[in-house]
């Protein structure tokens, strides 16, 4: 039979079965719609623009969409930038799903991102209330954690007057934050190679040296295969301060199954050290459209079975 024959007769067959599908794509939107009401063994948490061709531009039908799909949280990065109206919206629609709020960044500025580590009172000053900020932003929509990323380094200081002045800022968040049950998690990125915090055994250190509950790691296993592989060995290291973890294979920081990681096996890992915490999605899409969309659901849904 003649490859095009083969290839029309296929398509006729898939339309006889009465399924309506014509296409990969379509396929696979009926086994993920299958699992509609399935919730995934770990929660992982998507965020805004990750399945808008599906959902449309709305953040909230976004999230009643991610829901409808097994995700049982989000990310919201740029949160505390949104309106008290936008808060307390998201807020709202979470509580009414059942569903968690992930991090979001304690962002006041690029100032005092880059400049904690010179110790100068402005740039403290401006954490402090940035911080503040932030609590009230997490009451809105119940949040737990909060990304803070402690700055650059000063060149003009040694390392240890650095270390103890990036200390000394965290002790001042963590006050602001522990009387409300809120942990700042610190972390640690690749892609920007003048930031102090380079491996995860220096912001181990640092949560060490603050000592408090309200001061952790964040665990972004794309930056840290970047940096550092040795993932599984890492993660057990320093698993009595890793407070939150972000997801995103490697090359390309896309959906797992994407790159060189093996998802599956580190997903079970997790399960079986009992993690119940948040997996942040932050990454993007491999193939765009609802294609794409749909491959990231089951890519997550395939890295997922673990149990099996």
């Amino acid at each position: 039979m003649k490859r095009s024959e083969f290839l029309r007769n296929g398509v006729l067959t898939l339309g006889a079965v009465g399924a309506g599908l014509t296409t990969k794509a379509s396929l696979m939107e009926k086994s993920i719609i299958d699992q509609k009401d399935k919730v995934f063994n770990l929660d992982y948490a998507p965020h805004q623009g990750m399945f808008q061709n599906h959902a449309g531009k709305d953040f909230l039908d976004q999230i009643q969409f991610m829901y409808d799909k097994g995700f049982r949280a989000i990310e919201d990065n740029n949160y505390l930038k949104r309106t008290v109206e936008e808060q307390e919206k998201i807020g709202n629609l979470l509580a009414k799903l059942g569903m968690r709020m992930g991090v979001f960044v304690v962002d006041g500025g690029d100032n005092w991102k880059t400049s904690l580590t010179t110790g100068k009172k402005e740039f403290k000053d401006r954490f402090v209330e940035t911080c503040n900020r932030a609590v009230e932003a997490a009451k809105r929509c119940n949040a737990k954690w909060l990304t803070v990323v402690p700055g650059f380094y000063e060149r003009n200081l040694p390392y240890g007057n650095q270390f103890a002045n990036v200390i000394d800022a965290m002790r001042a968040g963590a006050a602001i934050f522990e009387p409300h049950g809120l942990i700042m998690v610190l972390e640690t990125l690749s892609d920007t190679p003048e930031l102090f915090l380079q491996k995860t055994n220096e912001t181990y250190a640092v949560c060490k040296a603050v000592q408090s509950p309200s001061c952790k790691i964040l665990y972004d296993i794309y930056h840290m295969q970047r940096t550092e592989g040795d993932l599984i060995k890492t993660l057990d290291r320093c698993w009595d301060e890793i407070a939150y973890i972000q997801i995103g294979d490697n090359p390309g920081r896309k959906e797992p199954t994407t790159g060189e990681i093996n998802y599956k096996n580190l997903f079970k890992h997790l399960h079986q050290k009992g993690y119940k915490g948040v997996m942040g999605m932050e990454h993007g899409n491999s193939k765009a459209g609802k294609e794409g969309e749909l491959a990231v659901i089951a890519a997550y849904r395939t890295v997922d079975d673990f149990l099996s």
